[in-house]
């Protein structure tokens, strides 16, 4: 269970990382644009041959690719609630609507945006410890967070919060997200086989969906030329840590 901690504090660091660059520092969106780009593929890498591979080997075609569509379904009806709340619209394009702007409650809508991003992850990198040790999962969540929260934290700062407001404040989220790792342990610990191999697909099915709908988007739309190269990099960096 300590390494579970420590995962989960490892990946999270960079919330408070981003937080502490973006309260300081307005990054170039197209810097922003290429760190996603290359979580991206990291995550497409560890998911194919660490978390759903795992899952495939234990549980077969039909419990890892209903456990994957699961996992898939429940980050859309997740995500399409949060934007419904936060802008009145089920659509992502209207979250980005309310990203654009810098005033009332934008960047704790950034964080809530986020934290639900974050989640999955966070239980993939904890169920996948249940098999042994993933590097190239927490590697690739750690270039995810840093960059979602660094501008989550520009967002609540141009919103009139405070440093210390904003660093406390995605401090707090990464503690959260860490309590998901650890979450993601603990149920994985005493499954069999088939169920582990259902909630290894399921937690995948939710990063693939959030990568779909939240990384691959904004990466293409602020890193271009660039992204290609960046996802194919982050990729590389995640097959090779997984051989």
């Amino acid at each position: 269970m300590l390494t579970a901690v420590l995962y989960g504090l490892a990946a999270s660091s960079a919330l408070v990382l981003g937080s502490i660059i973006g309260s300081l520092w307005d990054p170039p969106r197209w810097l922003t644009g290429i760190l996603l780009a290359f979580a991206s593929g990291a995550l497409i890498s560890a998911l194919a041959f660490e978390l759903f591979e795992e899952a495939f080997h234990l549980g077969g075609a039909v419990r890892s690719g209903l456990g994957l569509l699961a996992g898939a379904a429940a980050f859309v009806l997740a995500d399409s609630a949060l934007d419904r709340y936060v802008t009145g619209h089920p659509g992502p394009e209207q979250r980005e609507v309310t990203k654009a702007g810098a005033s009332g409650g934008v960047g704790f809508a950034l964080l809530a945006a986020v934290t639900l991003d974050g989640v999955p992850e966070n239980l993939a990198l904890g169920v996948s410890l249940a098999g042994g040790v993933s590097l190239t999962l927490l590697v690739a969540i750690f270039f995810s967070n840093l960059p979602e929260s660094l501008v989550g934290a520009v967002a609540m700062r141009e919103s009139g919060q405070s440093r210390k407001t904003v660093i406390m404040t995605w401090a707090i989220c990464a503690l959260l997200l860490t309590g998901a790792v650890v979450l993601g342990r603990l149920v994985a610990g005493g499954l069999s086989d088939a169920v582990l191999a259902v909630a290894l697909s399921f937690a995948g099915g939710a990063v693939i969906a959030s990568l779909a709908d939240t990384l691959m988007p904004e990466a293409f739309e602020h890193g271009r030329p660039l992204n290609a190269f960046a996802t194919a990099g982050g990729f590389f960096l995640s097959f090779v840590l997984a051989a």
